[in-house]
């Protein structure tokens, strides 16, 4: 098997690295320049002398930020070019190669207010510019290539996705333990969660699986946003005194959500389960390693 791999450099893209070079999988990646909507006959050079049997794109607007969602609303050509018209590009340069192509998507194709898990067969409702785009991407791969494998992912974290996490514990030590947060319901996933998800989707692809479609994938247990950061701050209050001082003094306020973001962004898997037999793992393992990982690195410094 021999991949090509764009958005290398994304959190995803390293976690991806990692378990392809465990695996001795070859695989190579291409940077913007040779892969670019405004250059689509450069793009379909770069494919074509790239000589894969499959492309994996984690390519996306602000890739590995977790304020992607809401600066999207002020980029909206940019996010447009990354998130719809580059799949389309990409799609029908893997159609006319007979390349199968698989593609990370996310949750916010849909609006956020059914009260269970999105499934795949819920229709898209995006409620602002990253989850429209998002979707137009979605439709195109669909239009031009049947070898296609979009999967939709939850709330994602882990080494290098971590802002948000690191500012409520900034806010916390900062307002004498009291935190904000959004109402909704998330479920949070690791990327080397996601990553372990990718590899196993390639390697069936791989052996000619005729499983084309969409797909979801998130971790165990969703949760309220307000309950991952109450476990987000036990597990720093491990490590930190300070953190550890202000448990008695927690306030959680809760803000109403507001578009773009969602009230519910959770995910069914039954399907992917069912199709490639990839089972849900937890996602406070991950968490807990990550903010062992932060005052490590601190103590390092």
């Amino acid at each position: 098997m021999k991949v090509l791999l764009l958005g290398a450099q994304s959190s995803i893209g390293r976690e991806l690295i990692r378990l392809f070079d465990e695996r001795q999988i070859e695989w190579q990646s291409a940077d913007e320049a040779g892969i670019n909507v405004d250059d689509p006959v450069g793009t379909a050079r770069t494919l074509t002398h790239a000589g894969a049997d499959q492309v994996i794109n984690l390519l996306s607007f602000a890739a590995g930020q977790q304020g992607a969602v809401s600066a999207a609303e002020s980029a909206v050509d940019q996010a447009d070019k990354i998130n719809h018209m580059l799949p389309d590009l990409l799609s029908q340069v893997c159609d006319h190669l007979h390349i199968p192509l698989i593609h990370l998507s996310s949750v916010y194709v849909f609006g956020g207010d059914k009260k269970l898990p999105y499934n795949e067969q819920d229709a898209p409702k995006p409620l602002g510019v990253y989850g429209v785009t998002m979707a137009a991407g979605e439709d195109a791969i669909q239009a031009n290539l049947k070898q296609h494998v979009i999967l939709r992912a939850g709330w994602l974290f882990g080494p290098g996705q971590d802002q948000r996490l690191k500012n409520w514990l900034r806010e916390l030590r900062d307002n004498d333990g009291a935190v904000t947060v959004n109402r909704g319901k998330i479920a949070p996933t690791p990327i080397e969660d996601l990553a372990r998800v990718i590899l196993a989707v390639a390697l069936q692809v791989d052996c000619d699986a005729d499983l084309w479609g969409t797909y979801h994938y998130a971790a165990l247990e969703p949760l309220k946003e307000s309950e991952f950061v109450q476990q987000l701050i036990k597990f720093a209050a491990q490590h930190d005194e300070q953190v550890y001082a202000l448990l008695d003094h927690l306030t959680i306020h809760l803000n109403r959500i507001e578009p773009p973001l969602l009230a519910n962004s959770t995910l069914a898997t039954k399907k992917i389960f069912e199709t490639f037999g990839i089972k849900q793992r937890p996602w406070q393992g991950s968490l807990q390693k990550l903010v062992k990982s932060w005052y490590k690195d601190a103590g390092r410094g």
